[in-house]
């Protein structure tokens, strides 16, 4: 029975290569067009989102997400969450309809296909690099300054398994007050049971999250980042928690 269940894993994640491809394949010129400007940059984003979608779906992963508060289109946010899976990102698209910029590890370029337009599209950081961590605040705010939102997974990195959060990295929460820009924290439930960065692991099944009400930044200062930072953690913990319920 249980050399059944690594041939459907094994498979499982192949699957999840192909179906990444295969829309970056058919739709490349359309994307290759829609990322020659910058300006048009929420044409991609819709794009992104029917790659999102297109992979969820054929994963067999349907999404059932609560909106607690909703965005207002044309308004830029700082869009958080808890960090356990490649799917992540899908999810992450498919939740949120206000174009936004990832930030995210300068290796994910790397990838074939999927790198091209991730480093042209995406704000690429080196952790390791002093400067390469000024240079996000640097293209950060000419993003917002462009009317578009912000993605920032605060653990910095997957963490490992057995821990349910992390403790978060204070960017998107000085980010977030610099701009003066409201915290979006989103709850991801199930993207570690679905798909986890063990290989043999995961299968199709419903992906639920949550987005919150929303933390409000006019009145900070970068003085308040560290218990912005825990606020917005505490949210998604507890939501985790009550996950597990």
């Amino acid at each position: 029975m249980k050399i059944f269940k690594y041939i459907f894993w094994t498979f499982y994640r192949i699957w999840f290569y192909v179906l990444v491809a295969l829309p970056i394949i058919v739709l490349f010129p359309l994307l290759l067009i829609s990322i020659s400007k910058e300006s048009w940059y929420p044409y991609f984003f819709k794009l992104a989102r029917f790659w999102a979608r297109f992979i969820l779906v054929g994963m067999g992963m349907p999404t059932k997400i609560n909106y607690l508060q909703k965005t207002e289109r044309k308004k830029s946010y700082m869009f958080i969450a808890n960090h356990t899976s490649m799917i992540d990102i899908m999810l992450m698209l498919v939740a949120v309809k206000n174009p936004f910029v990832f930030v995210g590890k300068a290796e994910l370029a790397k990838i074939p296909l999927f790198g091209f337009f991730y480093k042209r599209t995406c704000i690429l950081v080196d952790r390791g690099d002093a400067e390469s961590r000024k240079r996000v605040f640097m293209r950060a705010q000419k993003r917002l300054k462009q009317g578009l939102s912000i993605c920032i997974f605060p653990e910095g990195m997957v963490p490992e398994e057995h821990i349910d959060l992390a403790e978060f990295k204070d960017g998107a929460f000085r980010l977030a007050i610099n701009h003066k820009i409201p915290v979006v924290p989103l709850t991801f439930a199930d993207n570690k049971k679905r798909f986890s960065y063990t290989f043999f692991s995961g299968g199709p099944g419903v992906l639920r999250a949550t987005m919150h009400p929303f933390i409000p930044t006019l009145d900070l200062s970068v003085n308040d980042t560290k218990s912005l930072n825990e606020k917005a953690r505490s949210i998604i913990l507890k939501q985790l928690n009550l996950f597990k319920v």
